[in-house]
């Protein structure tokens, strides 16, 4: 089953094909898309990082990780440390082309692990991290204890973004995260959901809580979040934090051999998958989404996602019309 279209469209395909050498510390493009995180005006690039399923690969390091190189070779499939290499690598490339935001939890297995560990590999990449993660746990001594413990995981002392994951008993949570934030161990706090029945929850929360952040879901074809949450963080001044953009990599079967307009060349969309997250992106009450990958060409092409211009209230209009002509084929 498709989930992403692997042939990329003129410069990205060229990149990809090239060695990748890069490292945290290599020029970024000029011409980055920032917005302001509203509480602050601290600017962050529109495409982040999101860790969910690629970032679990188990250990990377002692015994753990020797057992698990000897089942891989006994299953035949690829070995942790190619999988490890290719995660350095989309960091590499993350990092290279100016990203910051790096959005993970305790939920998704390793990942915490993984991101902090291959981070050690690349010079002065922590310079550059926002990090961002959750709590998702019950209980306010077992949830400080997981905070804790996702910041040595990560190798930070001070974490950019805390939020309390899906709702998770976020009564008891947010009081603590306010006092962390207070203590200047974390900068920001926030919530998420990542499932629509939960959306009328977290609104209320927005409309009733003092938060700086919220993470949920919302694409070119889920786009209730407009009529409600995205609404709600214009009017509070909420940042949002935008996952599963691709639909979980569903979307591209709409769209499976099927050509780009030549009208969104104006913004610099070269792929579908470029085109999906500058929809996204430029909705005026989205700071950052956080498309999860594993794979260097996918992040490659994210990120040119950053670059460029976004469309403008008319484009955004004539890129649903597209779509949903495509959807109705």
């Amino acid at each position: 089953m498709l989930k992403r279209r692997d042939v990329l469209i003129g410069a990205s395909a060229l990149a990809v094909a090239t060695p990748l050498q890069a490292t945290a510390t290599t020029t970024p493009p000029l011409d980055i898309v920032t917005k302001a995180i509203p509480k602050t005006g601290e600017h962050i690039p529109v495409i982040g990082l999101g860790t969910s399923e690629p970032f679990n690969l188990g250990s990377t390091s002692g015994i753990f990780y020797l057992y698990d190189e000897f089942i891989d070779a006994l299953l035949g499939r690829e070995s942790t440390s190619n999988r490890l290499a290719q995660r350095r690598k989309v960091l590499e490339i993350f990092f290279a082309q100016g990203g910051t935001l790096i959005d993970t939890s305790p939920k998704y297995g390793s990942a915490e692990s993984v991101i902090g560990e291959l981070m050690s590999r690349i010079d002065n990449a922590h310079a550059h991290l926002f990090a961002a993660t959750k709590v998702w746990a019950e209980g306010k001594d077992v949830g400080i204890t997981q905070m804790n413990a996702s910041m040595q995981k990560l190798g930070v002392d001070r974490m950019d973004l805390m939020q309390v994951h899906n709702l998770t008993d976020w009564q008891t949570h947010l009081p603590t995260l306010r006092a962390w934030k207070a203590e200047g161990k974390i900068r920001y706090i926030g919530i998420t959901t990542s499932r629509g029945r939960r959306h009328a929850a977290l609104s209320e929360i927005m409309k009733n809580e003092d938060v700086d952040f919220v993470q949920f879901s919302y694409s070119i074809d889920e786009r209730s979040a407009e009529k409600t949450l995205l609404s709600i963080a214009a009017d509070k001044g909420i940042a949002t934090v935008i996952n599963r953009p691709f639909r979980r990599g569903d979307i591209f079967q709409t769209v499976k051999d099927k050509p780009l307009p030549d009208w969104v060349s104006e913004i610099g969309v070269e792929t579908w998958g470029q085109y999906f997250l500058k929809f996204v992106v430029s909705h005026p009450a989205v700071t950052c989404a956080i498309p999860a990958t594993g794979k260097p060409h996918h992040m490659l092409d994210n990120m040119g996602a950053n670059v460029g211009g976004l469309p403008d209230a008319a484009m955004r209009a004539e890129m649903v019309t597209y779509f949903e002509s495509l959807s109705s084929r």
